[in-house]
């Protein structure tokens, strides 16, 4: 086989998006996105709530502030130019007692610093905005969107093909060989030679790191996400997105409303250890990934940091009622009866050796590869941005 200049490992938004990009910059390259299911965006690109978010939560000169800001407006470019669905709804971040409240100011303060338009608004804006909401002040981020992140990643390979790359599915990487300048991608089905590496392999993406013959200092923990959908009849209690105040103690949002680009409203997500990488059910279970989950003394030193937190997730995915205890802190109209569970997500979270949470884009790069080790949300909306960059640095190795 001629050797590929490009092979991208992994056919999420990312891996895509990088593969479209070095088609885009460098005509005539021979590109390759290597995935290991039957099609793309099977995983985390297409196991989430499809929102386009402004950068409000993201520490301001991060790689996350950076990319999402610029990244937001060029996948609402992206949809409009491609007709693929997409609509800015807004989203209030709502605050009910004097913590949530201080919690409010250190976001407002994050979004003036990061040039991200929010408004500080009382309890009757945010009512004339969400009707059935409960808070006391709320955030209105209004350029927060919704859009479908399966049809974007239809789009991209779309984009791939017509520029002369391949997308070769049911490949999944066992080995990766370095030989004379030259890397050789074994899948048990073929080979391919190429002369640079981009692993976007998400939630397997320490190991193919790996492969390639790094450790990166971190390992992926899988997290299960688990949602509910609001039964029809009260999908109208809900007109664009509603978030609690976050805790800046905890790793996670917390639970909040998603008016989806259907016209459903999602509701969620718990976060919990997965037993499996791709654990989407509660009963997934694959004995070798829950293995190098607890023999990593990583996870032990992260779950002892987070050990309250990680105990309410664990009650609120074992006993719905407390699950919708937490929503109806914002949402007083919804029961136990008005949710129905539907699909699930794992993120892929990387943790440092030291117990550390990775809170940003993690990129490894060395001669012939790039691994990106961590790309947590905002991976999807900004991911027309990161694989620019990506594809800037692979040319330019």
């Amino acid at each position: 086989m001629k050797p590929y200049d490009h092979a991208i490992i992994g056919g999420g938004i990312v891996g895509l998006a990088t593969a479209r990009e070095l088609c885009l910059q460098s005509p005539g390259a021979r590109v390759v996105v290597i995935e290991k299911e039957s099609a793309s965006a099977m995983h985390q690109s297409g196991r989430n709530s499809g929102v386009i978010h402004s950068g409000i939560y993201y520490k301001p000169g991060s790689l996350k502030a950076e990319y999402c800001k610029e990244g937001a407006q060029a996948m609402k470019d992206f949809c409009i130019e491609r007709g693929i669905p997409v609509r800015s709804c807004g989203k209030l971040i709502v605050a009910n007692n004097d913590r949530e409240i201080l919690s409010l100011r250190r976001l407002f303060n994050n979004a003036t610093c990061s040039g991200i338009g929010v408004e500080w608004i009382n309890r009757d804006r945010a009512r004339e905005i969400e009707p059935h909401v409960s808070c006391l002040e709320a955030l209105y981020v209004s350029s927060t969107a919704i859009t479908s992140y399966p049809a974007v990643c239809q789009a991209m390979a779309e984009d791939i093909r017509n520029a002369g790359g391949d997308i070769c599915f049911d490949q999944n990487v066992l080995h990766i060989v370095d030989s004379g300048g030259m890397r050789f991608i074994e899948t048990g089905r073929d080979v391919f030679p190429a002369r640079h590496i981009i692993n976007c392999a998400g939630l397997h993406s320490d190991r193919v790191g790996r492969m390639n013959g790094r450790l990166p200092g971190a390992r992926i923990i899988p997290f299960r996400g688990e949602y509910f959908r609001l039964v029809p009849e009260k999908s109208n209690l809900v007109n664009g997105m509603i978030y609690p105040a976050p805790d800046e103690k905890l790793p996670f949002l917390g639970a909040h409303f998603t008016k989806m680009i259907d016209g459903g409203v999602h509701a969620g997500p718990n976060a919990v250890l997965a037993f499996k990488r791709e654990g989407y059910r509660k009963t997934d279970f694959d004995a070798g990934d829950l293995i190098e989950t607890l023999s990593y003394s990583g996870f032990w030193k992260m779950a002892a940091e987070n050990l309250a937190s990680g105990l309410a997730e664990m009650r609120r995915s074992m006993m719905k009622k407390y699950f919708v205890k937490s929503l109806r802190q914002m949402l007083p109209q919804i029961g136990p009866e008005d949710l129905i569970p539907c699909i699930s997500g794992v993120r892929a979270q990387a943790v440092f050796d030291d117990g550390r949470l990775a809170d940003d884009f993690l990129i490894d790069q060395g001669p012939g590869y790039l691994n990106v080790i961590n790309a947590p949300s905002p991976a999807a909306t900004a991911s027309l941005v990161i694989g620019r960059h990506l594809a800037r640095r692979a040319l330019a190795s």
